[in-house]
């Protein structure tokens, strides 16, 4: 009796391209080298994904729709306040992105040209804005007042340029435990937080001094 073929999904494509790109130390050139060396089929690839550019974006996509998933899965999650669900995705994300470490500093140092490394983020951008705007959204309806409302564009575009500069602290942090990319994270949302509640200045003034020091000392 013949032996079942396994199907190939989307999360086999991301293990055996990963696996690839670290053996390599290069990214495949084409998707039937890539296909050949990973022992699957370009009909199974073209499945899920259009080309390798495609699939870089979408481990990206991977890695949030994942970091939703755990969130979600916490059944405490939707009475958090949106200061308490922002920390919280950023904690699981970059728990997500430390298992997958050597990939992540090897997709994001391909090229010397920083922006075309960060060209595999488009899709990971706009699913993080959707969320964040969604926070906002969903904070604004709770206000009786337009004034005391905050705008959902400019919030998501701040936490987007926020999540930037957290990615590349953490692809530099050499602290045990990445303890200090958690000390970035909860003073930069507090902070975040603070600007859109105008409470005191000295939390930015100190987050100031944080990444001051943590950038130039």
């Amino acid at each position: 009796m013949a032996t079942k073929k396994k199907k190939i999904t989307q999360e086999d494509i991301i293990a055996k391209y990963m696996d690839y790109v670290l053996e390599h130390e290069s990214e495949p050139k084409t998707v039937y080298k890539f296909c050949k060396v990973s022992s699957i089929t370009e009909e199974d690839f073209y499945c899920f994904y259009s080309s390798i550019t495609s699939l870089k974006k979408g481990i990206w996509d991977a890695f949030f729709t994942s970091t939703m998933s755990l969130m979600e899965k916490n059944k405490e999650y939707t009475t958090f306040t949106n200061r308490e669900k922002l920390l919280t995705f950023f904690y699981t994300f970059f728990e997500t992105l430390t298992l997958n470490r050597s990939y992540v500093l090897f997709s994001l140092s391909q090229s010397k040209n920083q922006l075309k490394n960060l060209e595999q983020l488009k899709g990971l951008r706009k699913h993080f804005k959707e969320f964040t705007k969604g926070l906002i959204n969903h904070g604004n309806e709770q206000k009786s007042s337009k004034i005391t409302q905050h705008n959902p564009t400019i919030f998501s575009e701040g936490a987007w340029l926020q999540l930037l500069f957290l990615l590349r602290f953490w692809t530099k942090d050499e602290s045990k435990g990445f303890e200090k990319t958690d000390l970035a994270i909860e003073k930069s949302v507090n902070t975040v937080f603070d600007l859109f509640d105008n409470t005191p200045l000295e939390n930015i003034v100190d987050f100031g001094k944080f990444l001051y020091k943590e950038t130039f000392a």
